[in-house]
Order: C-alpha cells, then structure tokens, then sequence
C-alpha cells in the first residue's frame, strides 16, 4: 500500500526512493501517507463543512494518539523514535487548514512562505529526521528544499488550483516564472546542507532535488500562458529522469568534499521569522 500511494500521487519521489533502505523508506512512506491524508482532506470533493469537520476530527485522533487509527498509529511512531518536535506537525496542520475556505488568496511573500513551509518545509524537516541529520544548519536546509518544491508545486499548479479557488500567485506566465526563480533560490541554498545526510541516504536526496528541480525547467518551457494552460499537468519524463540520475552522481561527489557547513538564507528566514520560530522547530 505505502509504495502504491508514492508510485500514484509522488513519482518523483517514488522514483528517488528506489536509492533508499527498506527500513527508511517505510518510515518515509508512513510520514507521505500521513500528509497525503491531510492533503485528500482538504481537496475532496464535497462540501467545505464536512472538510473542516473530517480535517478537526482527524486532528483530534492525532493530538489524542488514536493508535486505532494505522495512520496516525505510524506516524507517532515516528515522532517518538526519531524525536521530532510535536510543533512541527502542528505548524504542518495549520498549512493545510489554510486550504479550508471557500476562497484562498495569498496576497504577499510573507503569506507564500509561511505557507510553503507549514505544508512543506515541514515535511523536509522531519524527513531529514528520518534520515537522522542532526546539524542544525543543514536542518535549515532541509526546510529551504520543502519550500523549493512546494514553490515548485505551486507554479506547477496555478490551473488547478483556480478550479478550486486557490490563488497562491497571480494565473499569469510571469508570476508562475517568478515563482520558479524563487525555488531556485532555495534549491541552489539547499545543496550543500545534503552534505550532513548519512552517505546511505545522501543519494535518493540528491536524485529528488535534481527531478523536482526540473520540473521548473518545463514550466518555463512554456514560454506564454496559453502554452502553460494548455499543457496540464508538467510531469518530469522518464528519460529525463534517467539523465538526472546519472547527474546526481557528480552532486554526490561534489558534496563529499564539504568540510565545514554554513547555511546562509537569511532573508528569507527572516521573512519567515516573523511568523515562525525556526530555531524552536530545529
């Protein structure tokens, strides 16, 4: 079941799992089938009433440690063997309760970072827990890469989005490319903190940074909005992937000769420190 959600809804990731143990691919498997609950909340196709309730009701099963529940039973599993902050999941549920309108606009950077890193960033931080990274720079890094891809998602996503009256930025090209310019920003910050990833793990990291990165890359190949509208949904292709895979292979040497890490993204923490304590996450 945990591979078949992955394989269905995350090919990306299903693809760089390939490069993981089995041991710690379940427990990312356990954590992706947590948030993909989340996510199937808040985007089912019924009433916003009956979201909000079946989203309050889950979030009590969580807080109240439901262990009937094989979900959640999982995922605390998780919290307790690889102690990971219970703010984290916290700020993870408020993300998604964001969704829980009938009309969701975000009006500012501040609103789109906050955003990505609630629903995000905090899944690259408690993945990086799983991988068992322990320096707190690269922890930081771990939360830039999960807002990369989610800014990646969310350029990915305008369209869709619309459907469902969600405006994360404006439905034109130049905002969609500006937003892909900004998850560079954090993909290219994010590099080196993979450095502090245990060497069995480093690799599928690697692989996952390279084909979400890439499906920037083809957003912007649409070059206007009608070619972006009419493309659907941008998926990395297959071969494409492979060509990625093999590249990774110089990023994992390149980050072998990392000896002392530095994170430095400090504008954009200090965007998102107005609103979240990242020091009392890490």
């Amino acid at each position: 079941m945990k591979s078949n959600l992955l394989k269905k809804h995350a090919k990306s990731f299903y693809w760089a799992s390939f490069f993981l143990s089995k041991k710690t691919f379940n427990k990312c498997s356990s954590l992706y089938n947590f948030c993909r609950t989340l996510d199937d909340i808040v985007d089912n196709n019924i009433k916003l009433e009956d979201k909000k309730e079946n989203f309050l009701k889950f979030k009590k099963l969580f807080i109240n440690k439901d262990l009937n529940n094989p979900i959640i039973k999982e995922m605390w599993s998780i919290i307790d063997s690889e102690n990971i902050s219970e703010q984290i999941v916290m700020d993870l549920f408020d993300g998604v309760e964001t969704d829980l309108e009938e009309i969701v606009e975000i009006k500012s950077k501040k609103e789109l970072l906050v955003y990505s890193y609630r629903v995000a960033g905090t899944v690259g931080l408690m993945m990086s827990k799983i991988l068992k990274v322990n320096n707190r720079e690269a922890l930081k890094g771990a939360i830039d890469l999960g807002i990369a891809m989610q800014l990646t998602n969310i350029a990915r996503d305008v369209c869709e989005d619309k459907a469902r009256n969600r405006q994360y930025v404006k439905h034109d090209f130049l905002s969609i490319k500006e937003t892909i310019d900004d998850s560079e920003i954090f993909y290219n910050k994010s590099f080196e903190s993979i450095s502090s990833i245990p060497l069995g793990s480093r690799f599928s990291v690697i692989v996952a940074r390279r084909v979400y990165k890439k499906i920037g890359d083809y957003i912007i190949k649409q070059k206007n909005i009608e070619n972006y509208n009419n493309a659907g949904k941008i998926y990395v292709p297959v071969y494409q992937k492979i060509i990625q895979t093999f590249l990774s292979f110089f990023d994992f040497i390149k980050l072998l000769f990392v000896k002392e890490l530095s994170y430095e993204n400090h504008a954009n923490h200090s965007i998102l420190e107005k609103e979240v304590n990242l020091n009392e996450r890490i």
